[in-house]
């Protein structure tokens, strides 16, 4: 974000932790901190628990009662953490919109798919015919086929891909200024994840709003985004601009990532693998978090956990064998993208 840029959301020191009845805490984000500008897209990349969705529920105000949470989540200056319910749902929907990774479980079996979009609309005080008008605009914006001769099917009748961009319909029908895809593919076939995520890039610049696109897969991310933050067993590790990211991954964990992405065409042979595997989020871990899976870890890394520190312009990175001093003072091994 520009010098210039008015942030629409500033995260500050997030910290998620769950507390079912019964069972040990568990810390599933501590000390995420970033911010977006108006139309700006963030991909938040990483391994499953690592973060990603807990942060994104957060933001969204959708957490279950027995989370709690630490820091603060500005958007449009508001903090959300603080806010009422009440005052929380009349700002979710026309703020921030909210795609979820299965559309099957998103979408009311029993309710017509268009109703349902409608529904979103009314709830903001829309009436009745005009909920429908915006509701039949949001499924064509979506790229919904027909839509009012399929506005009154069900759930059931659809794709997978028709049930996902119903459901982007719904988080977009007001106009909001934040819009979250949390693994929005990952429910999909391979042959539709392309059209959805191209999709979510048209409605981000057509619309001039924000997007948080949530992925494990970095090579989606320069679809619908324009920087990238790596998230690992809740802590952040590198963020800057998703060509960086690819391009010159300075964390050892972003390199790893890329290593195990197959690629075709790419030549490579057998794919690299992360050993090990991501820490519970009921453990306590002191130093790096991912010290015990790599290969470039020294004492140090045991013992102390190292500071997001920017390395390069726009690009921080959290990593003693990078540090302040620059990517080139302790220089990693190399890995064969």
């Amino acid at each position: 974000m520009s010098e210039t840029d008015h942030p629409l959301l500033e995260v500050v020191d997030l910290g998620v932790e769950f507390r079912p009845e019964g069972s040990a805490p568990a810390l599933a984000v501590d000390g995420i901190r970033f911010d977006l500008a108006p139309g700006e897209g963030l991909a938040i990349l990483g391994e499953s628990g690592s973060g990603k969705t807990a942060t994104a529920l957060a933001i969204a105000g959708l957490l279950p009662p027995y989370a709690a949470t630490t820091g603060r989540v500005f958007l449009d200056g508001e903090d959300l953490l603080t806010m009422s319910e009440p005052r929380l749902e009349r700002r979710r929907g026309r703020l921030v919109g909210y795609v979820f990774q299965e559309p099957s479980t998103a979408l009311n079996p029993v309710i017509p798919v268009g109703d349902q979009v409608a529904e979103a609309a009314a709830a903001h005080g829309k009436p009745r015919k005009l909920a429908k008008h915006n509701a039949l605009a949001a499924l064509r914006s979506a790229g919904f086929p027909d839509a009012e001769a399929r506005y009154g099917a069900y759930p059931h009748e659809f794709s997978g891909g028709l049930r996902q961009r119903a459901c982007i319909a719904m988080a977009i029908v007001n106009r909001p200024a934040l819009l979250i895809a949390d693994e929005p593919t990952s429910a999909l076939d391979v042959s539709v994840q392309t059209g959805i995520v191209d999709l979510l890039g048209d409605l981000r610049r057509g619309f001039e709003m924000s997007l948080i696109f949530i992925t494990h897969d970095l090579h989606l991310a320069p679809r619908v985004a324009d920087r990238g933050l790596v998230l690992y067993a809740g802590r952040p590790v590198e963020l800057g601009p998703v060509k960086d990211l690819l391009d010159r991954p300075l964390h050892p964990y972003t390199r790893a990532l890329l290593a195990a992405v197959p690629q075709l065409g790419s030549g490579r042979g057998r794919l690299e693998e992360i050993p090990g595997s991501v820490p519970s989020a009921t453990d306590q871990v002191r130093g790096c978090r991912f010290a015990p899976r790599c290969d470039s870890a020294t004492d140090l890394c045991g013992e102390e956990a190292p500071g997001m520190c920017e390395v390069l312009p726009g690009h921080m990175v959290s990593c003693h064998r990078v540090g302040a001093a620059g990517p080139s003072a302790q220089p990693l091994p190399e890995i064969r993208l």
